[in-house]
């Protein structure tokens, strides 16, 4: 397992107005995907169900608690800069000739693949229907229920699964799935971060609002049965079904630009613009279903949080 553990240390003080103008930045930076060779696709299922003012998938009603919009294109933006421009880390994505992308969200991970692997064919699968009406020609998607059986036949030399925290009432099984559906000699890429979040140097008081808030969310995808830590034990389950050659790989998302490595502020600043942007999003559905909270109660504490966040003194970061 190769740990990068050197975080060297800024200590600037808060700055909110800077963090507030990176944050812009941040998000004015982002730009759409190239869509180069393409066909349209269709779905019948396009309806969706709207909870505390956002809209959440409609089919397996409720087994995903975050809304299906693009917060995930900002993570991917986040998750280039963490591998330097790669997609994944894999050596079997240089080979891959079919790809199953699990949770495929948007689709963004799947089409940006596809583009850069045309020999390639990409199927992305979710709950939602939220993905582009054009792709690539080698690439596809499909609405289903990846907690049922899966409809593959045909074999996949490469599977990848992205920041499905909480997705999963077994992820044992899902990985059992993933192993039966490779290829002889197959690779499957998980990544996932690790809650709660990991401070260094003690600059995080033990009753921050940061940590009250992601205690919160892993007491209650705990108490639904869909942990939204289950990387912590994804070693385990993957020796136990049968994978062999595991590499283990943590990378570090600091909370705002506090850090003075250059790779580590701008994934910072990212991340602290994916936060600003998506905490009700990652908040709402479960501490309102679960914990019984208002959503003035999950608000207030947000705004708690998104004011720590961007404080620079305060050392936090997540391991992916």
């Amino acid at each position: 397992m190769d740990v990068d553990d050197d975080l060297e240390l800024q200590d600037e003080g808060t700055n909110a107005e800077e963090m507030d103008s990176d944050l812009d930045s941040a998000i004015e930076d982002m730009e759409p995907p190239a869509q180069p060779d393409l066909l349209s696709i269709t779905s019948d299922i396009f309806e969706y169900q709207f909870e505390n003012g956002r809209s959440y998938h409609s089919m397996s009603e409720g087994k995903y608690a975050y809304p299906n919009d693009n917060r995930v294109d900002l993570q991917h933006h986040l998750w280039l800069i963490t591998l330097d421009g790669e997609l994944a880390t894999s050596p079997g994505r240089e080979t891959a000739r079919r790809v199953l992308d699990l949770g495929t969200g948007t689709g963004i991970w799947a089409i940006d693949f596809a583009d850069a692997y045309p020999g390639s064919e990409v199927i992305g699968v979710d709950l939602s229907a939220i993905q582009p009406d054009l792709v690539p020609a080698n690439c596809s998607f499909e609405i289903d229920d990846l907690e049922l059986d899966w409809p593959w036949e045909q074999p996949f030399d490469y599977i990848f699964n992205r920041s499905c925290a909480g997705s999963w009432s077994d992820f044992r099984s899902m990985i059992q799935r993933a192993y039966d559906h490779l290829e002889s000699g197959g690779y499957f890429e998980v990544q996932d971060l690790e809650l709660p979040s990991y401070c260094d140097d003690g600059s995080v008081p033990p009753d921050a609002a940061l940590y009250r808030w992601q205690h919160a969310l892993v007491d209650a995808s705990n108490e639904v049965g869909r942990p939204i830590n289950y990387a912590v034990d994804c070693l385990d389950d993957l020796h136990n079904v049968g994978f062999i050659e595991i590499h283990h790989q943590i990378y570090k998302w600091p909370f705002n630009n506090w850090p003075d490595d250059p790779k580590l502020k701008e994934a910072g600043r990212w991340n602290c613009a994916n936060l600003d942007m998506g905490l009700e999003a990652f908040s709402l559905g479960l501490l309102t279903r679960v914990k019984g909270w208002t959503r003035d109660a999950v608000e207030e504490l947000c705004a708690e949080v998104k004011k720590e966040v961007k404080d620079t003194r305060l050392h936090a970061y997540w391991r992916q």
